[in-house]
């Protein structure tokens, strides 16, 4: 085991490994887990990684379980990267474009590796009983998981989220309750109740495991972009620029962590993707902050949009999100709900993948990146998609 503690993401104040812990306990900030990671490194190479398993546990030395046993895993991880030149071809500039595909994961979104981190720990600390509030595609994961390692889920959903969503969770065991309100509304609930009902909050970074998980996915470009460069010498290690659709940040928070982890282990130099975030015009709380030079964002007032995932008007993260993309020259755009569920349907015609519209946001947000002389001839473009259109056919109706 090489975690050594828990660090503040804001005070920096150090926190005990391998106890039950939410937030900060002076300033209610995340925790974020350290490893040692020079001892990391001397286990955990490329060579090794050939033979290990195809889910994000093949990056064993980096995640936060002591003991084996307790990992709780539907096989997450390890999604496709898919080069989809016909879209690219589409495009006023050449560029090599990439799209990974987390519709691939266990409960068809990302957030599966965010809670097989988060209820791995969770039993290893001695947690029976868990509760989340969630847009959708989160508590669908945490439903399953949760199942899988015999807890209880508490689930709090905005009352129209994605029916998809709330029959997941009802079918796999889950307590489901649908609130007349937004995800921060959810929250609050959690966060009243949870001390007299005895769960363990894994709200997005209220808990310092979910972001491990989703932090794989750097590691996994990072491999993806090792096995291109043996075909194509111009391709580095790591793509020019991730373009990511934000919600409450997790996952671009997590990959920064893990560009992080990778230099220190000596995988990687200084240089960075420009992280890129893209929200909906009717819930852009992070491109607000970023284009007003702020480092914490206001609570985004009336937020609405079909993309659920990106309907969170208030990110606990927003000063993590926002120094990663300043720190790696990114940027923050909107794009109207028009513009992300038309794009549903062109990626779907052009790569075969039926997107959910959070991740199909991605590429209306580019071609505005295109306008804003933001991306260059040649580069190279990762677009994230988040979940599975299956999830959202509200949305297309």
């Amino acid at each position: 085991m090489n975690v050594t503690h828990l660090e503040c993401a804001l005070c920096n104040l150090r926190h005990e490994a391998n106890t039950l812990q939410n937030l900060c306990r002076d300033c209610g900030k995340p925790l974020l887990v350290r490893y040692d990671l020079e001892k990391a490194a001397a286990s955990l190479t490329l060579d090794s990684l050939q033979t290990r398993e195809s889910s994000l546990w093949r990056y064993r030395e980096v995640l936060p379980v002591v003991d084996g046993e307790n990992i709780v895993s539907l096989g997450e991880g390890w999604t496709s990267l898919f080069k989809t030149d016909r879209l690219a071809a589409t495009l006023p500039i050449k560029l090599d474009l990439y799209i990974k595909d987390e519709g691939q994961n266990p409960t068809q979104s990302f957030k599966a590796r965010g809670m097989t981190a988060a209820i791995s720990m969770a039993k290893e600390l001695g947690v029976t009983k868990l509760a989340v509030p969630s847009a959708g595609n989160a508590a669908g994961a945490m439903a399953a998981y949760a199942a899988l390692a015999g807890m209880e889920a508490n689930i709090f959903m905005p009352a129209d989220t994605p029916r998809a969503n709330t029959i997941e969770c009802q079918q796999t065991g889950a307590n489901v309750t649908l609130v007349d309100g937004l995800i921060t509304d959810c929250g609050k609930i959690v966060a009243e109740r949870k001390d007299a009902e005895g769960w363990f909050d894994v709200s997005t970074l209220k808990e310092p495991y979910r972001v491990e998980g989703k932090k794989t996915m750097g590691y996994e470009l990072f491999e993806h972009f090792s096995q291109f460069q043996n075909q194509k010498s111009k391709i580095q290690n790591l793509p020019d620029v991730i373009i990511y659709p934000t919600g409450g940040g997790t996952g671009l928070i997590g990959m920064w962590k893990a560009f992080d982890e990778m230099e220190q282990m000596g995988w990687i130099g200084s240089t960075r993707p420009r992280m890129v975030t893209v929200q909906s015009e009717t819930c852009a709380p992070i491109v607000r902050a970023f284009e007003r030079g702020e480092r914490f964002a206001d609570e985004f007032e009336n937020a609405s949009t079909v993309a659920s995932g990106l309907r969170v008007p208030k990110a606990i993260g927003d000063f993590l999100i926002l120094d990663a993309i300043r720190a790696s020259g990114g940027t923050a755009i909107s794009v109207t709900d028009e513009e992300l569920v038309a794009a549903v349907a062109e990626i779907g015609a052009l790569t075969g993948i039926f997107t959910a519209p959070e991740g199909a946001a991605c590429l209306p947000a580019l071609r505005k990146m295109i306008e804003r002389n933001d991306v260059r001839e040649g580069e190279s473009v990762v677009m994230f998609n988040t979940g599975s259109g299956v999830k959202y056919l509200e949305a297309f109706a």
